[in-house]
């Protein structure tokens, strides 16, 4: 699959709350074809001071349109930038970048659960599961009411159910608190993405239930290609750079 290093126009940075904000860009030539769970790194423009590309999950696709969004949460200085961009201002990006989630069998059923700005990658890879005619459910868990993001935008494409630890919307607790976690078996595979704790209580439900489990780590990371090795996990294949292997793994092969 071939890389691009191109510009990229912003055609909207629309805020969704006081954390989160979607990006939608159009790079100046044909999209490369994307994986589900695949991500791109991209510059801060007029930022000196942030010289390092960041590593951004691709949240949704539209080849007609020639577009790609990118769900980003604030956390630090370069993203506190992007959240900043205005319409027409150009990013540097490098696509499509890592492994993405792989495909199901037809007539099994999929779970997706994501957890805070992890849900994500999961917009794109459920619409591509509901084109190829799977049947899935779909878990985002968030800490409260106020959090929570892009509901009726999941619920549109499948079942979503969503999980607060203050219980003000949906089941109280987290996301394997769901009532959905005691009948596993129904599903053919569980796609998971959020904060690493959770997506360990997540791929242990499901080894529990006999169910293929795949995880999207959010490692640090530089370079993204491979070469700075700052991403590197253990595995039962001897240690792999995140940005390269991943960030998907099937949930047996980390060492956790």
């Amino acid at each position: 699959m071939a890389k691009q290093v191109i510009d990229a126009k912003v055609l909207a940075n629309h805020k969704l709350n006081n954390k989160y904000f979607v990006l939608l860009i159009k790079p100046k030539k044909k999209l490369e074809l994307i994986q589900p769970g695949q991500f791109l790194q991209l510059t801060v423009p007029n930022a000196p001071e942030v010289f390092l590309r960041r590593p951004i999950s691709i949240h949704d696709v539209n080849y007609e349109n020639n577009t790609i969004s990118l769900l980003i949460q604030i956390v630090g200085k370069g993203t506190q930038k992007l959240s900043l961009l205005d319409k027409g201002n150009v990013v540097n990006i490098i696509y499509p970048l890592g492994k993405g989630y792989s495909t199901i069998e037809k007539g099994q059923k999929a779970l997706l659960v994501g957890g805070g700005c992890g849900i994500a990658p999961l917009l794109y890879l459920a619409k591509v599961l509901k084109k190829e005619g799977i049947d899935e459910d779909i878990i985002i868990g968030f800490k409260s009411k106020e959090d929570i993001i892009e509901y009726e935008l999941y619920n549109s494409i499948a079942p979503t159910f969503v999980t607060t630890e203050d219980g003000s919307m949906g089941e109280k607790g987290f996301v394997t608190s769901h009532s959905i976690f005691s009948s596993l078996g129904k599903y053919g595979k569980i796609y998971t993405c959020g904060p690493e704790v959770m997506m360990k209580a997540v791929a242990k439900r499901a080894k529990e239930a006999g169910v293929e489990c795949e995880v999207s780590l959010e490692n640090t990371m530089a370079c993204g290609i491979g070469a700075c090795l700052c991403c590197v996990t253990p595995t039962v294949n001897g240690h792999q750079c995140v940005c390269t292997e991943g960030p998907v793994f099937n949930s047996k092969e980390l060492l956790w």
